[in-house]
């Protein structure tokens, strides 16, 4: 042995004896390893000597891990638990997937298979026949539905509004339609209230009135048979007149007379006739009477002459001249200041109700037809 090798030599501490005390590490037994199911290599023996007591220690150094027993580790780890997680997932608002094939999906995308243009929505119940809600619509409207119901009362209310702002524009928003009615007078008293009756029973229709004069009978008619004389010539008047009102246009006449309904009992009616010669109607309805005082047909009486042309058939002055005289009203007023009821109300009325049955007189006559 060379003597750089004995100065390299490190000497051993003697091993205590059997009995002998020694350093307290060395009397204590190192730990219990505890269970590791992870394989690893072989611990590297390590023996650090004790500078005090010159003892070995030996001490394990575990390697780190190597791989792991993947069938012991998927036995021994729990199973996994769903658990509420409230953040929002990262696809969150992405369109979803088609679930067509891709072969359909490309067919469908395809430019070949796409509409040239968008179909209207009147033509979508053919594309797409006896379905959607267009095609309920379509139905509920044309069989009268709820749709329809509310329409209309939709309608009728926005033209009550613009009625009642402006009562002039009621002729207006209810003018037009296939409905063509004459007048036979250009007084707005008369033609007014027969406008509105016509036009409340079809909805929309046109009434003009033109002038038209009666020379047969008296200025004031006596009687129904004087009044329907009267009637009858102001409408042939106006169909001899005017070349555009044909056999095929209504014409309606208003002519007002007096009737004693018993002894000394005088009433004002009104007599209403609508004549339309190329379906063969003439109706006549009569208006309800306004009370007329036996002293104020004794006045008329007294202001006819004897010599009168149209004697036979009534008095050469109205009562409307004669009552107005005696109430300090206006002509047009006497009925609303003896009754409370305005002649135009009386008019309208016998007017609604002549429009009502000439309406179920073309019902009839397009049924035949």
């Amino acid at each position: 042995m060379n003597t750089s090798d004995k100065k390299r030599q490190i000497p051993m501490a003697p091993m205590p004896a059997a009995g002998v005390p020694g350093n307290l590490l060395s009397s204590v037994a190192p730990p219990t390893e505890l269970p590791n199911f992870i394989t690893a290599s072989s611990v590297a023996a390590v023996t650090p000597v004790d500078v005090k007591t010159n003892v070995a220690i030996t001490v394990s150094q575990p390697v780190p891990p190597t791989v792991l027993n993947s069938h012991a580790a998927t036995d021994l780890l729990p199973e996994k638990q769903e658990t509420f997680s409230p953040a929002i997932p990262p696809n969150k608002g992405e369109p979803m997937l088609p679930i067509r094939s891709p072969e359909d999906s490309q067919a469908t995308q395809s430019p070949e298979s796409l509409p040239e243009s968008t179909p209207d929505l009147d033509k979508i119940g053919d594309i797409m026949p006896g379905s959607g809600l267009i095609t309920w619509m379509k139905g509920a409207v044309s069989t009268g539905g709820i749709l329809q119901r509310v329409a209309e009362k939709a309608k009728n209310s926005v033209d009550s509004m613009i009625t009642t702002l402006d009562p002039q524009m009621k002729e207006y928003l209810r003018s037009g339609g296939d409905l063509y009615v004459v007048v036979a007078s250009d007084k707005e008293m008369k033609v007014s209230p027969i406008r509105e009756a016509f036009q409340t029973v079809f909805g929309k229709a046109t009434v003009v009135g033109h002038p038209a004069q009666s020379d047969v009978t008296a200025e004031q008619p006596v009687g129904y048979a004087a009044a329907y004389a009267a009637a009858k010539q102001r409408i042939a008047h106006i169909r001899s007149t005017y070349a555009e009102v044909t056999n095929n246009v209504p014409v309606v006449a208003a002519e007002s007379f007096l009737q004693e309904t018993v002894s000394d009992r005088w009433y004002e009616v009104c007599l209403v006739v609508v004549s339309q010669p190329s379906l063969g109607i003439e109706l006549h309805v009569q208006s309800q009477g306004t009370a007329v005082p036996a002293a104020a047909v004794a006045a008329l009486s007294a202001a006819t002459a004897p010599d009168y042309p149209h004697r036979q058939t009534g008095y050469a002055l109205t009562v409307g001249s004669v009552m107005a005289a005696s109430l300090q009203v206006s002509h047009t007023q006497w009925q609303e200041a003896s009754t409370g009821v305005s002649r135009r109300e009386i008019l309208s009325l016998a007017a609604r109700s002549l429009a009502g049955s000439y309406k179920n007189l073309l019902a009839v006559s397009a049924a035949e037809t």
